[in-house]
């Protein structure tokens, strides 16, 4: 169960930093409602997750998926710029995690 509490709490959190971006700077009211609602229930998913897996695990996963796909929406639909060192910089961030799970931090 813990999982499936990271997974909605990193799925709020994209969702919730992708209203942030369509609400230029935080004055059109939808989406402030959005980023609001989002990151409350965002982290009080992320709270359920902690009470059962290691913080430092909990945490690289949801900022590693957090980042890959907030840098994929950037481009896919915000149009943002791809370059090979934002693709290794991705790269590397994964590598950082999977190297933290297998270094025992299993929940």
């Amino acid at each position: 169960m813990n999982w499936l509490y990271l997974g909605g709490a990193i799925t709020l959190e994209v969702i919730a930093t992708s209203a942030m971006k369509m609400s230029d700077g935080l004055t059109r009211p939808g989406p402030v409602v959005v980023v609001v609602l989002g990151y409350l229930s965002a982290f009080a998913l992320l709270a359920q997750a902690l009470k059962t897996m290691e913080v430092g695990i909990a945490y690289a996963i949801w900022s590693a998926a957090g980042t890959a796909a907030i840098a994929a929406i950037g481009v896919l639909i915000f149009g943002e710029t791809v370059s090979l060192m934002k693709l290794l910089g991705l790269a590397l961030i994964v590598a950082g995690v999977i190297s933290l799970h297998a270094a025992g931090g299993h929940a």
